[in-house]
């Protein structure tokens, strides 16, 4: 496929969606993904019935070549989940120098850290396993298959 087929392909599964706008949207079959499309970039993700914290943010560029496109995909926690990971990373951080600095506790500050880790890990393992979700779904929508044009 070129660059415009590519395109026109994405524009027919992908609802744009305005987070600011309340207006309840019938749910369409056709729709896998939401997100906002461009002329040759797209910041898009899959379309889910409930909050998923763990979602990836798939961002990607088609670039024409001689005989069809490439296409590059970066995929990415949410602004708000990099905000809650910080968040509990820091708060795990402070307590851990509390209980050594203070308390000289190595129990309960090794415990906080071990939540902070803990929280960490778990994050990238529910992340990894959605982008393969995510990655299954688009490769699915443009007829590729994983391991021939795809990684």
């Amino acid at each position: 496929m070129d660059q415009q087929q590519v395109m026109e392909r994405l524009d027919g599964v992908t609802r744009r969606v305005n987070f600011l706008e309340t207006v309840m949207v019938p749910p369409e079959e056709s729709i896998l993904f939401n997100g906002d499309l461009k002329s040759n970039q797209f910041t898009i993700s899959k379309k889910i019935d409930k909050a998923d914290s763990f979602l990836p943010l798939i961002k990607g560029k088609v670039s024409p070549l001689a005989k069809g496109c490439l296409i590059s995909l970066d995929y990415s926690f949410f602004p708000a989940t990099v905000f809650f990971l910080s968040f509990w990373g820091v708060v795990s951080f402070l307590l851990t120098v509390l209980f050594l600095a203070v308390f000289q506790d190595w129990k309960l500050a090794a415990l906080s850290t071990l939540a902070g880790i803990g929280n960490y890990g778990f994050a990238i393992w529910h992340f990894r396993r959605k982008v393969k979700e995510s990655q299954l779904l688009f490769y699915d929508m443009m007829d590729m298959k994983a391991g021939r044009g795809a990684p």
